[in-house]
């Protein structure tokens, strides 16, 4: 089974998920980067992929930096790059036999570049849903697991229980 690579274009999944779209429309764009990180750091958890958040850092001088938090890889570019020309060389580098990589962003032209590399091209809108999903989905079997637990929740063993139940069939004979 091949390694799964996430890389999101961070900036694109800011500008299309809706509760962060409402942070950077209120000038809260710093709480949008957190809370995007923190979403993808919950997806992680569940979709056993690496991820790599890309960051547009092009227009901030010495900004350029890679660091891992909550379990993610996160990159800002260098002074002069874009986060797409640095997430298609990314995605030409990690796409081997071994990984599979999948690039998550609205930029059409950065889909189809990554798309002929090899690489799995996911939209915003597509990534957003896979979390929505992957949430509900531990919900569910987690609350499975809670019923099972519940029903199965008695202070005698099965062992027990039938003796019992062999006794209270030979008192009502």
């Amino acid at each position: 089974m091949k390694k799964r690579i996430l890389i999101v274009d961070a900036y694109n999944m800011i500008g299309h998920w809706p509760e962060l779209e409402k942070l950077k429309k209120a000038d809260r764009l710093e709480e949008a980067r957190d809370k995007l990180l923190y979403i993808l750091s919950d997806y992680y958890k569940q979709s056993n992929a690496e991820i790599i958040v890309v960051f547009d850092a092009m227009y901030v001088p010495g900004l350029s930096k890679s660091y891992e938090q909550y379990g993610i890889q996160v990159v800002w570019t260098d002074e002069g790059q874009t986060a797409d020309s640095y997430i298609e060389a990314l995605a030409k580098k990690l796409q081997t036999r071994l990984t599979q990589v999948e690039v998550a962003t609205s930029d059409g032209a950065e889909q189809w570049t990554v798309f002929s590399q090899g690489a799995l091209r996911k939209p915003a809108w597509e990534l957003y849903q896979d979390i929505k999903r992957a949430k509900r989905e531990v919900h569910v079997a987690a609350r499975q697991y809670q019923d099972q637990a519940l029903v199965r929740r008695s202070p005698f063993s099965d062992k027990q229980l039938n003796a019992l139940a062999k006794l209270r069939d030979e008192l009502s004979k």
